[in-house]
């Protein structure tokens, strides 16, 4: 009986997905904006050639105007997850994961310093920086090389 509950417990853990933005989502991860709480999921809107927006998936939207970001910073951090399924190889098991995080800093309406981490999904990290980047006027600062290679960027810090 113990060999029984002690299999089903190993397969639930391996089975227990990681959880990480969508593809097409961001998060926001933390920092100094007060009008959102941390771990706060929902999309970046940049349609509008004014201001990047982020619409949580509840709440009001936060409207940040391109000419206001002082600095941006992109990083990645690898991570394992725990692969979901049972019919896979066992060298699939584990499988690196990057997540890609952005900082945005800029100065608010009353010119205070602000600034908010945001988890971007995998789908929208290259067009997101691009958008972000050509907008604001400003370069986008990478944490590291493996960083900036890995979306094709400049210079870096």
């Amino acid at each position: 009986m113990h060999r029984s509950s002690s299999v089903a417990l190993v397969c639930l853990l391996l089975s227990t997905p990681v959880l990480a933005v969508d593809g097409d989502k961001a998060q926001y991860v933390g920092g100094t904006i007060q009008s959102l709480k941390e771990k706060t999921d929902g999309r970046f809107i940049t349609s509008d050639d004014k201001a990047l927006s982020f619409a949580p998936s509840k709440g009001a939207a936060v409207q940040i105007p391109y000419e206001a970001i002082t600095e941006l910073e992109y990083g990645q951090k690898a991570g394992r997850r725990v692969a979901v399924g049972v019919l896979i190889s066992p060298l699939a098991l584990f499988s690196k994961k990057r997540n890609h995080y952005l900082t945005i800093t800029y100065k608010d309406d009353a010119g205070k310093e602000q600034a908010g981490v945001f988890e971007l999904g995998k789908d929208i990290v290259r067009t997101t920086l691009k958008i972000l980047e050509t907008r604001s006027h400003r370069e986008i600062q990478y944490q590291d090389d493996e960083a900036r290679k890995s979306i094709g960027g400049g210079k870096g810090k």
